[in-house]
Parts: structure tokens; C-alpha cells; sequence
């Protein structure tokens, strides 16, 4: 059980930088060197936000170029701090790392700002990877050119020596790290409306637009500033840190899927898939709603909802928080040996289901008393349902109640106070 922090994301670092605008003319655009996006990813690509043991493929079985002279073994680029790309972005910092690559920061020497760029591994899926998600920020950008909703803003892309490098507003930190950096102090309820609105329009704006992200978590949503204040907690008698800003955006969209593409069976990352997934039984833009459920449910707890790395014991706990799996759905998976008699082939009896009655409770049962807390837990028992054709969709969760104050402006303004 528990998280594995060997995941395919940036975790950004400090900064209030604003957005910067789109790149100029100079500025090559991705389909200027390709006839479109593949309508099909390679298998060990959607994978690669997996964690190790939970069907992950290593991306060092895939070739690389053979034109990158400062690389390691695995196909990272071995930069340091100086060094200038394409001639106008000069390393000034590590930001973070995953299986795809490197983010740095950078000074963007012709406009002055500061911004991250993603530097992908000279390897051919996650070459392929970063194809995708450079035209899926194109798309972005050209739907959103105002930058209304809350997605991170592609400002150029260029291949340097075999490796992609994606330019991108810098934003602070991401939401898992800055519980992390707080004890794993959870978000009050007020500040889950906050950010949850936002998300909610951000992925909504996606799905309208025919897209689903597929990899939704706490380590891709990102704060636009992580700049903070210390308190002193009298209850736990300690200082935990205060956000100045709520503002957040959505980042890493390299498996994000458009409608009319091939949708690999395998998407998101373990925590936060949907049963769906689980059970081989086909998805659509519901899983994004499933796995912000999740998140939001991260947020509250202070820890993951679903601890597991197994998918029969994942299942397991989903019926813990959320009662049974509907037998139709059973029926129909793909997946029989998860199945007995139309129920769960899960052993009651086990030490794993000891383990799992420990860390999973009823949902109905961790809600405290107020109203607001209530009409979270409504929205939540809508997201975290097990059929789809049931599942609330993100234009119906952004007019439920709990977002009432937010859409009255004086509620609005207590937010941001």
C-alpha cells in the first residue's frame, strides 16, 4: 500500500510568475513537421505514469536517436546550470524529474521571463509521448487563447540533439508536494471549493472540446503560486504553511485522448482509475470525473483514498468506501477471474481485507457535521460512482450546491479573502 512517488510529472517550484503570452511567429508549430497526431500511442507510453509493478513498461526497452552527445545511459540530457538551449533558454535551476525526463527552469533570454522547460528523454515512446502533448497544447492554446481556463500554457517547443524540449509558464508547486512540504495537512473545505471549481471548468472546457486529460492527480495540478505564510496550529502544536493564492492549473497531457482516438484500454495512474479501467470494461471522459473525485477526496484526507498497487485488492477497497459493485458490471467484464457467483472474488476473511477495513471507511461515514461538509460529500458520492451512465459529468458537478457560494460573488469574494 501507499504512494509511489516514481511518477511521469513535474513538480515545479516556487515562482509567481504570471503567463506569459503565446510564442511568436519565430515559434515552430508541431504540425508544421507532421502530416497530424498519431490516432494510436504506443502501449508502453500509456503506461508510463504506472507505478513500477502495476503493468508498467520501462521506456528503455524503446530505441533512441543517436544524435544527442551529452546524454546518460537512460536517454536523459546532462545539462547544467548555464546552459543555454536553442540559443535563448539558459538553465537556471532543477525544477523536478520523472520517467519522461527533466523540467528546468529556465530564463527565456529574449523576453526577460522565467519559465519551465520539460526536457523528454531521447527515447522513441516518450518521444512519441511528447508529440502528443505538444498538439494537445497547441489545441489548448488555440481553443483558450485568453487563457480563461485553468490549463498550463504551452509557450514554444524545439528539439535539441534528439530531445524534445515543451516551454511552459512556470507555475509552484503541485498540490501532492505542497501537502507533503505541510505534514499532509489537509485542505479546509473552503479551499477544496476553490480549487475544485477551477479543475472543474478546466477539464470541463476539455471535455466540451472533445478531449479527456486520462491522468488527473495531485501531481498534475500544479498551484500558480505556492507562496505561503507560517501559522501556528494550536491543535497539533505546530506551524503549518498558508497559501497566499488557491489559483491552480492542470499540467501533463501527454495521454490525454481525443474522442475520436484509440483508447488503450490502461489509463491513469493507479489511485485515481476508475473501476471502469479496472475491470477492462472501456472508458470515456467519466474517468477524468472519477479521478478528481479522488483528488478531492486526497485533498480532504491528507492521504490517498485508495492505497493499493493491486487492482483485485483496489477493487476491494472501492466496495469498503463505496458499497458493492453492481453485478451488471461484473457481468460484463473482461476481467472474470475478479469475479464469483456475481460478486467480488475477494476474501473477507484475509489479512488483506483486515488491512484494507484499517485504512477504508464507509464514505457516508466521513463526513463531519456541517453543511458545507455534507454537500461535498453529496458531490463526492456523485463523482465516485461505480456506472457510468450514473456518474455526475463536470457541466452538472459545477451547479451543485456546494459551489453556490462561489457563484454568488459576495461567496466569491469570502474565497479569495
Amino acid at each position: 500500500m501507499g504512494r509511489n512517488d516514481e511518477t511521469d510529472t513535474w513538480r515545479g517550484v516556487g515562482g509567481d510568475t504570471k503567463p506569459e503570452q503565446r510564442a511568436d511567429g519565430k515559434s515552430r508549430s508541431f504540425h508544421e513537421h507532421s502530416h497530424g497526431r498519431s490516432s494510436t500511442h504506443d502501449a508502453s507510453v500509456r503506461r508510463e505514469s504506472s507505478p513500477p509493478g502495476d503493468n508498467a513498461v520501462s521506456g528503455d526497452e524503446e530505441p533512441r536517436q543517436e544524435n544527442s552527445r551529452e546524454e546518460d545511459e537512460e536517454g536523459h540530457l546532462i545539462y547544467h546550470v548555464g546552459l543555454v538551449l536553442r540559443e535563448r533558454y539558459e538553465v537556471v535551476s532543477s525544477l523536478g524529474a520523472g520517467a519522461f525526463g527533466r523540467v528546468v527552469e529556465c530564463t527565456d533570454r529574449q523576453s526577460g521571463e522565467r519559465v519551465a522547460v520539460k526536457i523528454v528523454r531521447n527515447i522513441d515512446c516518450f518521444r512519441r509521448a511528447a508529440k502528443s502533448e505538444i498538439a494537445v497544447l497547441e489545441e489548448i492554446n488555440d481553443l483558450d487563447d485568453d487563457s480563461i481556463f485553468a490549463c498550463v500554457r504551452m509557450l514554444d517547443w524545439f528539439d535539441h540533439d534528439g530531445h524534445i524540449c515543451i516551454v511552459l509558464e512556470l507555475l509552484g508547486l503541485s498540490t501532492f508536494e505542497f501537502l507533503r512540504q505541510n505534514r499532509f495537512l489537509p485542505f479546509s473545505v473552503e479551499q477544496i471549493r476553490h480549487m475544485a471549481f477551477q479543475l472543474f471548468r478546466a477539464v470541463c472546457f476539455l471535455h466540451r472540446n472533445k478531449l479527456t486529460h486520462t491522468d488527473l492527480k495531485p501531481e498534475n495540478i500544479l498551484f500558480v503560486s505556492s507562496d505561503c505564510d507560517l501559522e501556528y496550529d494550536g491543535e497539533t502544536r505546530c506551524e503549518h504553511k498558508k497559501l497566499r493564492r488557491l489559483d491552480v492549473k492542470v499540467v501533463d497531457f501527454g495521454t490525454a485522448t481525443f474522442d475520436h482516438e484509440h483508447h488503450e484500454s490502461l489509463v491513469s495512474t493507479r489511485h485515481y482509475r476508475a473501476p471502469e479501467v479496472i475491470l477492462d470494461l472501456g472508458w470515456n471522459q467519466s474517468c477524468d470525473v472519477w479521478s478528481l473525485g479522488c483528488v478531492l477526496m486526497e485533498f480532504y484526507l491528507g492521504r490517498i483514498l485508495f492505497p493499493t498497487h493491486d487492482s483485485m485488492e483496489h477493487l476491494a477497497m472501492m466496495e469498503k468506501v463505496l458499497g458493492p459493485i453492481p453485478p451488471h458490471l461484473l457481468k460484463q467484464t473482461r476481467k472474470q477471474h475478479y469475479v464469483l457467483n456475481e460478486h467480488l472474488n475477494w476474501d473477507q476473511q484475509s489479512s488483506s481485507d483486515r488491512s484494507i477495513r484499517k485504512h477504508c471507511r464507509p464514505l457516508k461515514l466521513m463526513a463531519r457535521k456541517s453543511d458545507e461538509e455534507r454537500q461535498l460529500f453529496d458531490l463526492l458520492g456523485c463523482m465516485l460512482e461505480y456506472d457510468v451512465c450514473r456518474r455526475i459529468t463536470l457541466e452538472e458537478a459545477l451547479w451543485h450546491p456546494f459551489f453556490n457560494p462561489i457563484r454568488n460573488p459576495q461567496g466569491q469574494d469570502k474565497q479569495r479573502s
